[in-house]
């Protein structure tokens, strides 16, 4: 298909080019999605080079920039090609895809392990299994790198108690036992409905991360928000309650560690959540929603 290409429109001032200046204004960390068929064409395969590769260029860019983080996301809903992993297929392709990516980049502790992008219609239990055999694949070649446990219900943070999520991705370790560095992966939107689809908020969601603070708290556990974002035409009303929204996890921060925001990089420029600065020369300017409240204070 086509898309709009962003404002950017020399490649070093894309994808790279626009972390480059995130970080520059104070961001550290960055989540970088790919398709699991665009990183390995034939299920069990391995890497394509080619695709790997501009993949790999630009989790490098991302790694040269001093004391950043970067999130390999695997961007497929707990699904290749429809079939749910380890439910409707076998979970064997999945972890061994884990094993190579871990292996890839074990030399790189900066780089965090997204395990999957917003499983959905999945059998908790059986997802739960599937996450601790990653876990348990991963940790003989990455022990210390951060892994990110995503549950059911597209990992939304309003469902992460009531769907038995945080019970089942809570009982999660390691090979050794610990848990360290296994934070839980949320996912929350301030649109109707929490579902993603509408530039409008109607909501600072705090009453939804207030119980999943105090659970988070009371667990000693932490959890990252790899995806959160509204529009950016002031009738949306996300400025005050995106604003809103990050000033209360700001202020938890001890339990709620960070977030990337969704999603600048080569989106369409017409996308109801589009944080893609524009390039105009020099420097960028970001978006209205990423200049007012998308900076760590």
């Amino acid at each position: 298909g086509t898309c709009t290409l962003p404002y950017s429109s020399p490649l070093d001032k894309d994808g790279c080019g626009q972390m480059k200046w995130f970080y520059s204004k104070g961001m550290n960390t960055f989540r970088l999605p790919i398709g699991w068929q665009y990183a390995t064409p034939t299920l069990g395969g391995s890497f394509d080079p080619t695709n790997w590769g501009s993949y790999n260029k630009l989790m490098q860019c991302c790694l040269s920039l001093p004391g950043a983080y970067c999130v390999v996301d695997i961007h497929n809903w707990a699904r290749w090609n429809g079939a749910i992993i380890g439910q409707g297929m076998s979970d064997g392709p999945y972890i061994q895809l884990w094993q190579m990516i871990a292996s890839y980049y074990a030399s790189e502790p900066r780089v965090i392990f997204g395990l999957m992008n917003e499983p959905w219609k999945l059998n908790l239990p059986a997802w739960a299994t599937t996450l601790q055999r990653v876990v348990n694949a991963i940790r003989p070649i990455a022990p210390r790198h951060v892994i990110l446990l995503p549950g059911i219900e597209y990992a939304h943070a309003d469902t992460f108690l009531s769907s038995g999520t945080a019970a089942a991705l809570d009982a999660i370790i390691n090979p050794d036992g610990t848990k360290n560095n296994l934070l839980f992966d949320l996912h929350q939107w301030l649109d109707k409905g929490n579902l993603g689809t509408s530039s409008v908020c109607v909501t600072n969601n705090i009453a939804v991360f207030t119980p999943v603070v105090n659970w988070l708290r009371c667990n000693k556990r932490k959890a990252f928000l790899s995806a959160t974002g509204g529009g950016n035409a002031v009738s949306d009303n996300c400025m005050t309650f995106m604003c809103q929204q990050m000033n209360y996890l700001f202020s938890n921060s001890d339990v709620i560690v960070g977030y990337t925001g969704w999603a600048a990089g080569s989106y369409d420029t017409t996308y109801i959540y589009d944080e893609t600065p524009y390039w105009t020369g020099v420097p960028y300017v970001d978006t209205p929603l990423v200049a007012s409240c998308m900076y760590w204070p």
